[in-house]
Protein backbone atom coordinates (compact mmCIF):
# COMPACT_ATOMS: atom_id res chain seq x y z
CA UNK A 1 0.00 0.00 0.00
CA UNK A 2 1.20 3.49 -0.87
CA UNK A 3 1.03 6.06 1.94
CA UNK A 4 2.38 9.40 3.11
CA UNK A 5 4.10 9.56 6.52
CA UNK A 6 4.58 12.88 8.29
CA UNK A 7 4.96 15.65 9.09
CA UNK A 8 8.38 15.41 10.74
CA UNK A 9 10.16 18.34 12.36
CA UNK A 10 13.18 17.38 10.26
CA UNK A 11 14.17 14.58 7.93
CA UNK A 12 17.88 13.77 7.74
CA UNK A 13 18.11 11.89 4.45
CA UNK A 14 21.90 11.30 4.41
CA UNK A 15 21.63 11.65 0.65
CA UNK A 16 24.57 12.72 -1.49
CA UNK A 17 27.31 12.01 1.04
CA UNK A 18 30.55 10.32 0.00
CA UNK A 19 31.17 6.68 0.81
CA UNK A 20 34.80 7.35 1.66
CA UNK A 21 36.71 9.85 3.72
CA UNK A 22 35.86 12.85 5.84
CA UNK A 23 32.55 14.67 5.43
CA UNK A 24 31.04 17.62 7.29
CA UNK A 25 27.69 18.71 8.63
CA UNK A 26 27.29 21.41 5.99
CA UNK A 27 26.81 18.59 3.47
CA UNK A 28 23.79 17.13 5.28
CA UNK A 29 20.44 17.34 3.53
CA UNK A 30 17.94 18.40 6.20
CA UNK A 31 14.28 18.72 5.20
CA UNK A 32 12.27 20.81 7.70
CA UNK A 33 8.60 19.90 7.95
CA UNK A 34 9.27 16.83 5.86
CA UNK A 35 7.26 13.83 4.75
CA UNK A 36 7.98 10.43 3.18
CA UNK A 37 5.93 8.53 0.62
CA UNK A 38 6.30 4.76 1.01
CA UNK A 39 5.07 1.91 -1.20
CA UNK A 40 5.76 -1.82 -1.00
CA UNK A 41 8.37 -1.34 1.69
CA UNK A 42 10.40 1.20 -0.25
CA UNK A 43 10.72 4.96 -0.32
CA UNK A 44 9.01 6.63 -3.27
CA UNK A 45 9.79 10.23 -2.34
CA UNK A 46 10.95 12.48 0.48
CA UNK A 47 10.32 16.21 0.63
CA UNK A 48 8.25 18.98 2.10
CA UNK A 49 5.23 17.38 3.75
CA UNK A 50 2.64 19.91 2.60
CA UNK A 51 3.92 19.81 -0.98
CA UNK A 52 3.79 16.01 -1.03
CA UNK A 53 0.27 16.09 0.40
CA UNK A 54 -1.01 18.59 -2.15
CA UNK A 55 0.53 16.63 -5.01
CA UNK A 56 -0.88 13.31 -3.73
CA UNK A 57 -4.28 14.07 -2.13
CA UNK A 58 -5.50 10.50 -2.63
CA UNK A 59 -2.82 8.93 -0.45
CA UNK A 60 -3.70 7.64 3.01
CA UNK A 61 -1.86 9.53 5.73
CA UNK A 62 0.16 8.07 8.58
CA UNK A 63 0.13 11.18 10.72
CA UNK A 64 3.02 12.02 13.02
CA UNK A 65 2.19 13.98 16.16
CA UNK A 66 4.59 16.27 17.98
CA UNK A 67 8.25 16.97 17.35
CA UNK A 68 10.06 14.13 15.60
CA UNK A 69 13.33 13.93 13.65
CA UNK A 70 13.50 11.14 11.07
CA UNK A 71 16.69 9.20 10.26
CA UNK A 72 17.43 6.01 8.35
CA UNK A 73 17.41 2.88 10.48
CA UNK A 74 20.81 2.03 11.92
CA UNK A 75 22.82 -0.90 10.57
CA UNK A 76 24.96 -2.75 13.12
CA UNK A 77 27.53 -4.50 10.94
CA UNK A 78 29.42 -6.36 13.69
CA UNK A 79 27.81 -8.21 16.61
CA UNK A 80 28.16 -11.46 18.55
CA UNK A 81 24.68 -11.53 20.07
CA UNK A 82 24.08 -15.26 19.64
CA UNK A 83 25.50 -16.59 22.91
CA UNK A 84 24.58 -18.04 26.28
CA UNK A 85 25.87 -17.15 29.71
CA UNK A 86 27.66 -14.18 31.25
CA UNK A 87 31.24 -13.01 31.52
CA UNK A 88 30.72 -10.74 34.55
CA UNK A 89 33.68 -12.47 36.21
CA UNK A 90 35.93 -11.38 33.34
CA UNK A 91 34.74 -7.80 33.70
CA UNK A 92 35.37 -7.84 37.44
CA UNK A 93 38.94 -9.05 36.86
CA UNK A 94 39.47 -6.48 34.12
CA UNK A 95 38.53 -3.53 36.33
CA UNK A 96 40.91 -4.94 38.93
CA UNK A 97 43.70 -4.51 36.39
CA UNK A 98 43.93 -7.85 34.57
CA UNK A 99 44.40 -7.63 30.78
CA UNK A 100 42.23 -9.29 28.15
CA UNK A 101 45.02 -11.73 27.29
CA UNK A 102 45.75 -12.54 30.95
CA UNK A 103 42.08 -13.35 31.54
CA UNK A 104 41.95 -15.52 28.44
CA UNK A 105 45.06 -17.48 29.49
CA UNK A 106 43.58 -18.10 32.94
CA UNK A 107 40.43 -19.77 31.57
CA UNK A 108 38.20 -16.78 30.93
CA UNK A 109 37.73 -14.94 27.69
CA UNK A 110 36.17 -16.35 24.56
CA UNK A 111 36.57 -19.96 25.70
CA UNK A 112 34.34 -19.30 28.70
CA UNK A 113 31.57 -18.19 26.34
CA UNK A 114 32.22 -21.23 24.16
CA UNK A 115 31.68 -23.52 27.15
CA UNK A 116 28.44 -21.79 28.15
CA UNK A 117 27.10 -21.61 24.60
CA UNK A 118 27.86 -25.25 23.90
CA UNK A 119 25.90 -26.18 27.03
CA UNK A 120 22.81 -24.30 25.84
CA UNK A 121 20.29 -26.07 23.63
CA UNK A 122 19.01 -24.58 20.39
CA UNK A 123 15.69 -23.40 21.96
CA UNK A 124 17.58 -21.49 24.67
CA UNK A 125 19.89 -19.85 22.14
CA UNK A 126 16.88 -18.84 20.04
CA UNK A 127 15.15 -17.35 23.08
CA UNK A 128 18.19 -15.29 24.12
CA UNK A 129 18.92 -14.15 20.59
CA UNK A 130 15.35 -13.02 20.03
CA UNK A 131 15.49 -10.84 23.15
CA UNK A 132 18.66 -9.10 21.96
CA UNK A 133 17.38 -8.62 18.42
CA UNK A 134 14.18 -7.05 19.70
CA UNK A 135 16.09 -4.71 21.99
CA UNK A 136 18.28 -3.59 19.10
CA UNK A 137 15.23 -3.09 16.90
CA UNK A 138 13.56 -0.94 19.55
CA UNK A 139 16.72 1.19 19.55
CA UNK A 140 16.38 1.85 15.82
CA UNK A 141 18.74 -0.88 14.54
CA UNK A 142 16.88 -2.40 11.62
CA UNK A 143 19.71 -4.50 10.12
CA UNK A 144 21.93 -6.62 12.38
CA UNK A 145 24.98 -8.68 11.48
CA UNK A 146 25.39 -11.67 13.83
CA UNK A 147 28.44 -13.93 14.10
CA UNK A 148 28.82 -17.50 15.23
CA UNK A 149 32.13 -18.27 16.94
CA UNK A 150 31.12 -19.53 20.38
CA UNK A 151 30.63 -23.08 19.14
CA UNK A 152 34.05 -23.86 17.65
CA UNK A 153 33.13 -27.34 16.54
CA UNK A 154 30.93 -28.44 13.66
CA UNK A 155 27.76 -29.24 15.60
CA UNK A 156 27.82 -26.15 17.82
CA UNK A 157 28.74 -23.72 15.04
CA UNK A 158 25.80 -25.11 13.06
CA UNK A 159 23.59 -24.77 16.15
CA UNK A 160 24.43 -21.08 16.41
CA UNK A 161 23.87 -20.39 12.73
CA UNK A 162 20.58 -22.31 12.81
CA UNK A 163 19.45 -20.17 15.74
CA UNK A 164 20.19 -17.03 13.74
CA UNK A 165 18.30 -18.42 10.75
CA UNK A 166 15.31 -19.35 12.92
CA UNK A 167 15.01 -15.84 14.37
CA UNK A 168 15.51 -14.30 10.93
CA UNK A 169 12.26 -15.98 9.89
CA UNK A 170 10.26 -14.44 12.74
CA UNK A 171 11.72 -10.97 13.38
CA UNK A 172 11.10 -7.99 11.11
CA UNK A 173 14.73 -6.92 11.49
CA UNK A 174 17.11 -8.11 8.78
CA UNK A 175 19.72 -10.48 10.20
CA UNK A 176 23.01 -11.03 8.36
CA UNK A 177 24.79 -14.21 9.60
CA UNK A 178 28.57 -14.61 9.55
CA UNK A 179 30.49 -17.82 10.24
CA UNK A 180 33.25 -17.06 12.76
CA UNK A 181 34.38 -20.62 13.39
CA UNK A 182 37.90 -19.13 13.31
CA UNK A 183 37.36 -17.14 16.51
CA UNK A 184 40.25 -18.93 18.23
CA UNK A 185 41.90 -22.35 18.20
CA UNK A 186 39.62 -24.56 20.35
CA UNK A 187 41.26 -25.94 23.47
CA UNK A 188 39.79 -29.36 22.71
CA UNK A 189 41.14 -29.53 19.14
CA UNK A 190 44.26 -31.67 18.84
CA UNK A 191 46.20 -29.99 16.09
CA UNK A 192 47.72 -26.79 14.80
CA UNK A 193 46.06 -23.59 13.63
CA UNK A 194 46.41 -24.70 10.02
CA UNK A 195 44.94 -28.13 10.76
CA UNK A 196 41.94 -26.59 12.52
CA UNK A 197 41.29 -24.13 9.69
CA UNK A 198 41.57 -26.97 7.16
CA UNK A 199 39.00 -28.86 9.25
CA UNK A 200 36.63 -25.87 9.10
CA UNK A 201 37.09 -25.62 5.33
CA UNK A 202 36.51 -29.32 4.74
CA UNK A 203 33.91 -30.23 7.35
CA UNK A 204 31.96 -27.11 8.32
CA UNK A 205 31.80 -24.57 5.52
CA UNK A 206 30.31 -27.00 2.96
CA UNK A 207 27.45 -27.67 5.43
CA UNK A 208 27.00 -23.94 6.01
CA UNK A 209 26.64 -23.53 2.25
CA UNK A 210 24.34 -26.53 1.87
CA UNK A 211 21.92 -25.23 4.53
CA UNK A 212 22.25 -21.62 3.36
CA UNK A 213 23.23 -20.56 6.88
CA UNK A 214 25.70 -17.80 5.95
CA UNK A 215 27.55 -16.36 3.00
CA UNK A 216 30.17 -14.54 5.07
CA UNK A 217 33.29 -15.87 6.83
CA UNK A 218 35.30 -14.06 9.51
CA UNK A 219 38.57 -14.77 11.33
CA UNK A 220 40.24 -13.27 14.42
CA UNK A 221 43.87 -12.46 13.61
CA UNK A 222 45.63 -11.89 16.92
CA UNK A 223 48.14 -13.37 19.38
CA UNK A 224 45.37 -15.23 21.20
CA UNK A 225 43.74 -16.50 18.01
CA UNK A 226 45.21 -17.00 14.50
CA UNK A 227 48.39 -15.69 12.94
CA UNK A 228 48.84 -14.12 9.55
CA UNK A 229 50.52 -17.17 8.03
CA UNK A 230 47.57 -19.44 8.81
CA UNK A 231 44.89 -16.84 8.05
CA UNK A 232 45.70 -15.90 4.45
CA UNK A 233 45.26 -19.35 2.84
CA UNK A 234 42.13 -19.96 4.94
CA UNK A 235 40.51 -16.74 3.82
CA UNK A 236 41.45 -17.26 0.18
CA UNK A 237 40.05 -20.81 0.31
CA UNK A 238 36.81 -19.59 1.90
CA UNK A 239 36.56 -16.91 -0.76
CA UNK A 240 37.02 -19.57 -3.45
CA UNK A 241 34.07 -21.44 -1.90
CA UNK A 242 31.92 -18.35 -2.56
CA UNK A 243 31.99 -16.67 0.85
CA UNK A 244 32.46 -12.97 1.41
CA UNK A 245 35.37 -12.28 3.74
CA UNK A 246 35.70 -10.05 6.78
CA UNK A 247 38.48 -9.90 9.37
CA UNK A 248 38.85 -9.13 13.09
CA UNK A 249 41.95 -6.98 12.61
CA UNK A 250 44.45 -4.95 14.65
CA UNK A 251 42.65 -5.15 17.99
CA UNK A 252 45.79 -5.51 20.12
CA UNK A 253 48.56 -5.88 17.52
CA UNK A 254 48.87 -5.01 13.85
CA UNK A 255 48.96 -7.28 10.74
CA UNK A 256 45.26 -8.13 10.48
CA UNK A 257 44.39 -5.06 8.42
CA UNK A 258 47.14 -5.90 5.94
CA UNK A 259 45.70 -9.40 5.60
CA UNK A 260 42.20 -7.99 5.07
CA UNK A 261 43.43 -5.80 2.23
CA UNK A 262 45.56 -8.60 0.74
CA UNK A 263 42.61 -11.00 0.48
CA UNK A 264 40.08 -8.35 -0.59
CA UNK A 265 37.97 -8.48 2.55
CA UNK A 266 34.76 -6.44 2.57
CA UNK A 267 35.75 -5.06 5.97
CA UNK A 268 38.46 -4.95 8.60
CA UNK A 269 36.95 -4.64 12.06
CA UNK A 270 38.38 -3.33 15.36
CA UNK A 271 41.60 -1.45 14.36
CA UNK A 272 42.32 -0.15 17.87
CA UNK A 273 46.03 -0.88 17.33
CA UNK A 274 46.15 0.60 13.82
CA UNK A 275 48.47 3.54 13.22
CA UNK A 276 48.75 6.14 10.47
CA UNK A 277 50.69 3.55 8.47
CA UNK A 278 47.79 1.07 8.53
CA UNK A 279 45.25 3.83 7.87
CA UNK A 280 47.13 4.84 4.74
CA UNK A 281 46.89 1.28 3.41
CA UNK A 282 43.11 1.56 3.19
CA UNK A 283 43.13 4.45 0.73
CA UNK A 284 41.89 3.35 -2.68
CA UNK A 285 40.70 -0.06 -1.47
CA UNK A 286 37.14 -1.34 -1.18
CA UNK A 287 37.73 -2.63 2.36
CA UNK A 288 35.58 -0.82 4.93
CA UNK A 289 37.16 0.15 8.26
CA UNK A 290 34.71 -0.89 11.00
CA UNK A 291 35.41 0.63 14.40
CA UNK A 292 33.94 -0.84 17.58
CA UNK A 293 33.76 1.72 20.40
CA UNK A 294 31.88 -0.73 22.62
CA UNK A 295 34.98 -2.92 22.84
CA UNK A 296 37.13 0.06 23.79
CA UNK A 297 34.67 1.00 26.53
CA UNK A 298 34.37 -2.56 27.78
CA UNK A 299 38.11 -3.20 27.80
CA UNK A 300 39.15 0.25 29.00
CA UNK A 301 41.48 0.75 26.04
CA UNK A 302 42.00 3.35 23.33
CA UNK A 303 39.47 3.82 20.55
CA UNK A 304 40.33 2.89 17.00
CA UNK A 305 41.86 5.99 15.36
CA UNK A 306 38.61 6.91 13.62
CA UNK A 307 39.65 10.47 12.84
CA UNK A 308 42.90 9.35 11.23
CA UNK A 309 41.09 6.65 9.25
CA UNK A 310 38.62 9.15 7.83
CA UNK A 311 41.30 11.70 7.05
CA UNK A 312 43.27 8.98 5.26
CA UNK A 313 40.25 8.42 2.98
CA UNK A 314 38.78 5.27 4.50
CA UNK A 315 35.13 4.29 4.41
CA UNK A 316 34.42 4.23 8.16
CA UNK A 317 31.55 2.26 9.67
CA UNK A 318 30.67 2.14 13.38
CA UNK A 319 29.35 -1.05 14.98
CA UNK A 320 28.58 -2.22 18.52
CA UNK A 321 30.60 -5.46 18.78
CA UNK A 322 27.86 -6.48 21.25
CA UNK A 323 29.24 -9.61 22.90
CA UNK A 324 29.35 -11.18 26.37
CA UNK A 325 33.01 -10.42 27.02
CA UNK A 326 34.56 -7.21 25.74
CA UNK A 327 31.40 -5.29 24.72
CA UNK A 328 28.44 -6.39 26.86
CA UNK A 329 26.52 -3.09 26.74
CA UNK A 330 25.33 -3.29 23.14
CA UNK A 331 24.04 0.30 22.96
CA UNK A 332 25.14 1.31 19.47
CA UNK A 333 24.08 4.96 19.56
CA UNK A 334 25.58 5.66 22.97
CA UNK A 335 28.89 4.08 21.99
CA UNK A 336 29.06 6.03 18.74
CA UNK A 337 28.17 9.31 20.46
CA UNK A 338 30.80 8.91 23.17
CA UNK A 339 33.50 7.92 20.67
CA UNK A 340 32.63 10.86 18.44
CA UNK A 341 33.48 13.26 21.27
CA UNK A 342 36.85 11.57 21.85
CA UNK A 343 37.76 11.14 18.18
CA UNK A 344 36.21 14.42 16.95
CA UNK A 345 33.80 12.90 14.44
CA UNK A 346 31.09 15.28 13.28
CA UNK A 347 27.40 14.37 13.20
CA UNK A 348 27.49 13.61 9.47
CA UNK A 349 30.39 11.18 9.92
CA UNK A 350 28.74 9.39 12.83
CA UNK A 351 25.38 8.93 11.13
CA UNK A 352 27.08 7.91 7.87
CA UNK A 353 29.03 5.30 9.84
CA UNK A 354 25.84 3.93 11.36
CA UNK A 355 23.89 3.77 8.11
CA UNK A 356 25.00 3.69 4.48
CA UNK A 357 28.70 3.14 5.23
CA UNK A 358 27.78 0.27 7.53
CA UNK A 359 25.61 -1.08 4.71
CA UNK A 360 28.70 -1.16 2.48
CA UNK A 361 30.50 -3.27 5.09
CA UNK A 362 27.74 -5.86 4.60
CA UNK A 363 27.58 -5.53 0.83
CA UNK A 364 24.09 -3.99 0.99
CA UNK A 365 23.11 -1.28 -1.50
CA UNK A 366 19.39 -0.97 -0.77
CA UNK A 367 19.41 0.83 2.60
CA UNK A 368 21.08 3.51 4.68
CA UNK A 369 19.62 6.68 3.16
CA UNK A 370 16.08 8.07 2.94
CA UNK A 371 16.01 8.36 -0.82
CA UNK A 372 13.89 7.05 -3.67
CA UNK A 373 14.15 3.30 -4.18
CA UNK A 374 15.74 2.53 -0.83
CA UNK A 375 14.15 0.35 1.85
CA UNK A 376 11.84 2.34 4.12
CA UNK A 377 13.87 1.42 7.21
CA UNK A 378 13.45 4.49 9.41
CA UNK A 379 13.50 5.77 12.98
CA UNK A 380 12.13 8.96 14.55
CA UNK A 381 13.51 10.72 17.62
CA UNK A 382 11.36 12.93 19.89
CA UNK A 383 13.15 16.23 19.26
CA UNK A 384 13.06 19.08 16.75
CA UNK A 385 16.78 19.34 15.89
CA UNK A 386 18.86 16.39 14.65
CA UNK A 387 21.85 17.64 16.65
CA UNK A 388 20.04 16.78 19.88
CA UNK A 389 20.50 13.06 19.19
CA UNK A 390 24.29 12.91 19.65
CA UNK A 391 24.24 15.76 22.15
CA UNK A 392 22.40 13.54 24.63
CA UNK A 393 24.90 10.73 23.99
CA UNK A 394 22.39 7.96 23.52
CA UNK A 395 19.88 8.91 26.21
CA UNK A 396 17.32 9.95 23.58
CA UNK A 397 15.95 6.79 21.99
CA UNK A 398 13.70 6.56 18.93
CA UNK A 399 10.02 6.72 19.75
CA UNK A 400 9.06 5.14 16.42
CA UNK A 401 10.82 2.61 14.22
CA UNK A 402 9.73 1.45 10.76
CA UNK A 403 10.93 -1.65 8.90
CA UNK A 404 10.04 -1.79 5.23
CA UNK A 405 7.62 1.08 5.79
CA UNK A 406 5.68 -0.60 8.60
CA UNK A 407 5.93 0.78 12.10
CA UNK A 408 7.22 -1.76 14.60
Amino acid sequence: MKKLIGPFSEILTLSGLALNGAINDDQLEVIPGGGVIVENGKIVATGDFESLRLANPELPLEKIEGEQVLLPGFIDCHTHICFAGSRAKDYSLRIQGKTYLEIAKSGGGIWDSVTQTRAAGLPKLVELLEQRVQRHLADGVTTIEIKSGYGLDVSNELKMLRAIKEIALTTVADLIPTCLAAHLLPKDFEGSQVEYLDHVLADLLPLVKAEDLANRVDIFIEESAFDRKASVPYLLAAKALGFEITVHADQFTTSGLEVAIEVGAVSADHLEASTEREAALLKGTETVAVVLPGASLGLGMQYAPARKLLDAGACLAIASDWNPGSAPMGDLLMQAAVMSAAEKLCTAEVFAGLTFRAAKALGLKDRGTLTEGMLADMQAYPCSDYREILYHQGKIKPGMVWKNGTIV
